[in-house]
């Protein structure tokens, strides 16, 4: 079953939108960083998976990013507030759009 959330990190003024399966494991992540909201991230697991299999990792996550390593219930000092999907495909489909036309912060490109 697919749980659907999002977090604010203080530190580095970023909102985590995540889609976590029954395990804990982020299938896809966005994040949006500063008082503009401007999407550094917008990865899917599956096709970071994908992309790793084709050899193309590189780009993928230069364009979109990744996904937690680790499943949310090891991280500590997040609080969820939870999301419909109709509400985390909204925030998806405009960071997804966004990284694909470039407009992802470029401070993240290359990392």
């Amino acid at each position: 079953m697919q749980h659907w959330f999002r977090s604010y990190w203080t530190e580095e003024d970023t909102w985590f939108y995540f889609e976590v399966d029954a395990d804990g494991w982020v299938t896809r992540q966005v994040e949006l960083q500063g008082p503009l909201e401007t999407p550094i991230a917008a990865a899917s697991l599956a096709e970071w998976q994908a992309a790793q299999e084709a050899g193309t990792l590189a780009d993928c996550e230069s364009t979109f990013g990744a996904t937690a390593e680790v499943p949310l219930q090891e991280w500590d000092g997040y609080e969820p507030y939870d999301l419909t999907l109709e509400e985390f495909e909204t925030i998806w489909l405009a960071a997804r759009a966004a990284c694909r036309d470039g407009s992802r912060s470029r401070a993240t490109r290359g990392a």
